[in-house]
């Protein structure tokens, strides 16, 4: 066979044509996800379009990574999809998630069908039973303990909705990537809507118990970490990830750039922050300033105190020996803290939001606060604290409210000093009181 011009093809390069609806199509033989060698096609608008996709694809192959195809099951194209491609995108920790939401959900649910013959409904099917399923009995963990379904008494225990959106989500990038490749004209996930869940619920703290919190924390070895999350709600990750050359103290400022996490391939690691949004340079309050200077001295002691055993890192908290700090051991020590200020069981997490609400409620603007936590969009600050905001909108009503009633009664009252019917020239005028 000869390419255009008469020019014949090279060996390994495919069939390429013009389709009757205009676009190109090239085919060829790459490495599939299963292992197997099959025949690809992909499309473009132009002859050269359709010829760079396909030569990607055969260098791909040439190089040993596979290449998915239309006709591979589900469970073969996430395989790939999750090993080739999310593995380049995603941190680690989300790509375990995904990994982990494949394995238990969408591959035993979806993972025999036809990619190419996926359909709306096989989603919403799936989605359906997977909100209907006892998770005991699904992932057969009733056969080995003999409870729940195996005795015909069902706990049922279920998928939360939020759950069963995060599985529709990863169904929902997967094929987004098979359409961007050409082996899918469509995204069927996304013709299926679920319902959106509600926002879980979170008890921040009150300003009471926020005052009650700082006052137990001041004899904790991790005080100025305590004032740092709780008057600028800085993420656990972020606060554990803070380096003192992030620090300008003497202007009241901090640099957010990193974040410290515990990962499954090297342990506790530092890694950028969650988002481009969240590397911001940030305002320091007074009293975290104070902290911190007073944290700076502690650390000198301990270092000075373990001698050669001290584990130079550049953070801000450490462990005794200057390594870094564990983000479960912080939990921990975060629990006992509000056990011994006598407070409510919360999350670390909710140190956050306590700082957002009550930012909130002072009046401060949505915009500053977003910058203050680093979020990508406002609509995340604005969403995840309407409760706040309706809470504000309902305290302002009440008291125009109160402010009309008062007005009322003072105009009410006016009108009785000037109703004609109570006329009695006799009468003194009545003497006007000033405050």
């Amino acid at each position: 066979m000869t390419g255009p011009k008469g020019k014949a093809r090279a060996n390994g390069e495919g069939t390429i044509y013009q389709r009757k609806d205009g676009r190109w199509e090239a085919a060829g033989y790459v490495l599939a996800a299963d292992g197997r060698r099959k025949r690809v096609r992909v499309y473009g608008t132009t002859r050269k379009e359709a010829a760079d996709k396909l030569t990607g694809k055969i260098a791909d192959s040439n190089r040993g990574l596979p290449v998915a195809t239309a006709d591979s099951t589900v469970g073969v194209y996430l395989a790939y999809w999750l090993g080739s491609v999310a593995i380049h995108r995603l941190r680690e920790n989300t790509h375990t998630r995904y990994a982990t939401c494949i394995r238990l959900y969408l591959k035993p649910g979806l993972g025999t069908k036809k990619l190419a013959r996926l359909t709306a409904k096989d989603v919403r099917t799936f989605l359906d039973l997977l909100r209907a399923a006892c998770q005991c009995c699904a992932h057969g963990l009733d056969t080995t303990r003999r409870r729940c379904c195996a005795i015909g008494e069902c706990c049922g225990k279920r998928l939360s909705p939020l759950t069963v959106t995060y599985v529709h989500s990863v169904l929902k990038s997967a094929l987004e990537h098979a359409v961007r490749e050409d082996e899918l004209p469509r995204n069927v996930a996304r013709n299926v809507k679920t319902t959106t869940p509600r926002p879980r619920r979170f008890a921040p703290l009150t300003a009471t118990e926020a005052r009650q919190f700082l006052r137990a924390a001041e004899t904790d070895r991790l005080h100025a970490l305590y004032e740092l999350a709780l008057r600028t709600g800085l993420r656990k990750g972020e606060l554990l990830g803070l380096h003192w050359e992030d620090l300008d103290l003497d202007a009241g400022a901090a640099s957010i750039r990193r974040s410290l996490q515990r990962t499954r391939s090297d342990g506790l690691s530092i890694v950028p922050t969650k988002t481009r949004a969240s590397e911001r340079r940030i305002a320091l309050p007074a009293e975290c300033i104070h902290s911190l200077k007073n944290q700076q001295e502690h650390q000198k002691k301990e270092r000075s105190g373990a001698g050669q055993g001290w584990q130079e890192s550049g953070l801000v908290f450490t462990t005794p020996t200057g390594g870094p700090l564990d983000p479960a051991n912080l939990t921990r020590r975060f629990r006992s803290l509000l056990r011994r200020a006598e407070l409510r069981t919360i999350r670390f997490h909710d140190l956050r939001h306590s700082t957002a609400t009550l930012l909130m409620e002072q009046g401060v603007d949505l915009v500053v606060i977003k910058e203050l936590l680093g979020h990508a969009h406002i609509g995340v600050t604005a969403g995840g604290y309407a409760h706040v905001r309706l809470r504000l909108r309902l305290r302002l009503r009440l008291r125009l409210r109160l402010r009309l009633r008062l007005q009322h009664q003072a105009i009410n009252a006016l009108g009785d000093a000037l109703s004609t019917d109570k006329d009695d020239p006799d009468d003194p005028p009545a003497a006007a009181v000033v405050r």
